[in-house]
């Protein structure tokens, strides 16, 4: 069998070997950028986690365990971060009507990739992000020809929780119907992030709490001050009823005596008049 003979370039290389450099490359290259991505998560991620503030309602809370929660994240113990894969086919979507997709974060630094096309005609489509703060476009609802293309986009989530709902609008549609297929994926952050951004947001919480502390000891001060002065007002109250009660007392017992004393008082009166008028009875 006759052997293949390879044909040299211009460099003396054989073009085998070019085949084999250009695979090479961009293998590095796909490293390079994965790298470059995975930096970029991790310094959005620790950005996030530095600015982190815990929600009011945690602040309110009763119970420590809720704040504590969102501080730890996700737990370790059965951590293997395999993503979260939402998916469906051709899902219709009538005529002046409109379909969500919610999907609930609490890992934070989750990435999201997403990629939605439709059948025959276009869609419009959007990302928010709801939170207890309130909600944020992630992608602003617009009309998309993802009958032409698929679309994608891929972002980090920073705070959680949060609810990721994406919508597909057929509103302003007064004749078709849509049929909308979606491929979501939430990829967990890396063990290193988590570990990370746990004490990123312990000493942001930390900072939080003791200064919420410090303000509650000096209302606490104040209030147990207040408390203390009007405990001593309603006892000086206190002791003056009782005197007054007491002076009540003679009053009323002097007012049914007098009472009695100005009925004798009156009858008197009206007898000695009707005597010195009338003269007495036993006199002719």
């Amino acid at each position: 069998m006759a052997k293949k003979e390879e044909i040299p370039n211009g460099n003396g290389a054989h073009a085998g070997d070019d085949t084999t450099a250009t695979a090479s490359s961009d293998g590095e290259n796909k490293a390079a950028n994965a790298e470059l991505e995975a930096r970029a998560i991790a310094q959005a991620m620790q950005s996030a986690d530095a600015s982190y503030v815990p929600s009011p309602s945690l602040l309110a809370s009763e119970d420590p365990q809720p704040l504590l929660a969102q501080v730890d994240g996700p737990s370790l113990v059965n951590f293997n971060g395999k993503p979260s894969v939402y998916q469906a086919k051709s899902v219709p979507v009538a005529l002046r009507a409109k379909f969500d997709v919610p999907i609930h974060v609490t890992a934070g630094g989750s990435v999201v990739e997403y990629e939605i096309s439709t059948d025959l005609y276009d869609i419009a489509f959007g990302v928010t992000a709801e939170r207890e703060e309130g909600v944020t476009n992630v992608k602003e609802s617009a009309r998309v020809d993802s009958h032409l293309e698929p679309v994608t986009g891929k972002f980090l989530v920073g705070s959680v929780p949060c609810a990721l709902v994406f919508s597909f609008d057929n509103e302003y549609s007064w004749f078709r119907e849509k049929k909308v297929t979606y491929k979501i994926t939430v990829t967990p952050p890396k063990e290193e992030n988590i570990v990370k951004g746990r004490r990123l947001r312990a000493k942001k919480a930390l900072e939080v709490v003791t200064k919420d502390c410090k303000e509650m000891d000096e209302r606490y001060a104040t209030a147990a001050n207040q408390r203390s002065e009007l405990e001593a007002e309603v006892k000086k109250l206190e002791k003056e009823i009782q005197e007054k009660k007491k002076s009540l007392e003679v009053v009323s017992t002097e007012e049914a005596w007098l009472e009695k004393k100005r009925g004798v008082r009156n009858e008197q009166i009206k007898a000695l008049k009707s005597r010195i008028k009338n003269g007495w009875k036993d006199e002719k």
